[in-house]
């Protein structure tokens, strides 16, 4: 179902809630769950063990448990995510998998293996609610909120394929995971802060993954990144701006009738101030509409001197659809004229191209 245009949607319709999982839990909140199962609370850390250090959630496998308990603890593990489709292309390094939630929902993760890293792209929404023209989640609408777990698991899924060797290069480990797959983070505000504390908490907590390996994207919500400030985790902010002036913004990133460039700006100094952490400014270059180089100069002006770095964004085309990526010789000469004002800038490489690697394309194909 599309949205009427420029339309935005805060609340998430209500619909059924997933099953209460292990990794919706904080520790003292597992204890408490294993114990109303009949069971002694050290339990809750063998599971919590096999779960985000071993990585399974079979409880057949679970052979420190004695047997009755395992059958009790399942409950703590419902299967959230079950794949649709999967698509390769890299040879092999760059997966892109399509799940579906226990409701039918779709929502889609990429996994991007590189020669230093592993990168996990999740989603946060089944569908978005900002309603971006040139974004194939965007036109689609909100359908519901992710659970916490139901966010997790799609790391954990990635994981598991590299610890079992499945992605070429060797068994290796998640280091990086980017809130920029299908929905609005910021908008998903709880749930999102729950998986980012159990991806960065070390086990058998949560995944041990480092928060500086975190990275959190949002159109834009001005209150929720003064909140993620707050949170005392050290989290990439990444801002997808996509045009220096409100006029084109409007239409570009509707929240921008809401909170305009300037606020957005500076909420993002304030929450690099606060962090120490470097804000990612994401502009996707789409061809005759944002990538004349006035607005790079716009750019480049309003950001420099500021910790922060430009990631410009090839615009992947969604079907039928008259937006498209910026001719080479306009992303040359925008890139030229940021580095003129020095502005640290780079150009996303354009991995998952032919598996439909932009965000909601294969959902939207289902």
């Amino acid at each position: 179902m599309s949205q009427p245009p420029g339309q935005l949607t805060f609340v998430a319709p209500r619909r059924a809630k997933p099953a209460r999982h292990l990794a919706d839990l904080p520790m003292p909140e597992r204890r408490a769950a294993v114990t109303e199962l009949g069971e002694k609370a050290f339990r809750a850390d063998q599971l919590s063990r096999h779960y985000f250090e071993r990585l399974t959630a079979d409880v057949s496998a679970m052979t420190d448990l004695p047997a009755a308990a395992r059958e009790k603890l399942s409950a703590l593990l419902p299967t959230l995510l079950t794949p649709v489709r999967e698509l390769a292309t890299d040879g092999g390094t760059t997966r892109k998998t399509l799940w579906r939630l226990f409701d039918g929902a779709l929502v889609e993760s990429v996994l991007m293996r590189y020669p230093d890293r592993v990168t996990m792209c999740v989603s946060s929404q089944a569908g978005c609610g900002m309603n971006c023209p040139f974004c194939a989640t965007g036109q689609a609408g909100l359908t519901r909120n992710m659970s916490t777990a139901e966010i997790v698991e799609q790391v954990v899924a990635g994981a598991r394929a590299l610890a079992a060797g499945e992605v070429p290069g060797g068994p290796g480990r998640v280091s990086n995971v980017v809130f920029m797959g299908m929905g609005e983070p910021l908008a998903n505000y709880k749930q999102v802060i729950g998986a980012v504390r159990r991806l960065v908490e070390p086990a058998p907590h949560g995944l041990g993954i480092s928060a500086r390996g975190v990275t959190v994207s949002t159109v834009g919500l001005v209150p929720a990144i003064g909140k993620l400030a707050d949170e005392g985790l050290p989290v990439t902010l990444a801002l997808s701006l996509h045009a220096p002036d409100d006029e084109l913004r409007d239409t570009l990133v509707p929240i921008n009738t809401r909170w305009k460039v300037a606020e957005v700006l500076d909420a993002a100094w304030a929450y690099a101030a606060r962090t120490k952490r470097r804000v990612s400014i994401e502009y996707a270059l789409i061809k005759d509409i944002n990538d004349q180089e006035w607005r790079a100069d716009l750019l480049g002006k309003l950001v420099k001197n500021k910790l922060v770095h430009v990631n410009l964004i090839p615009l992947n085309p969604t079907p039928g659809s008259k937006w498209t990526a910026s001719r080479p010789e306009d992303e040359r000469a925008f890139v030229r004229r940021l580095q003129f004002h020095g502005v640290p800038v780079t150009v996303r490489d354009t991995r998952g191209r032919e598996i439909d690697g932009a965000c909601g394309q294969l959902a939207a194909a289902e």
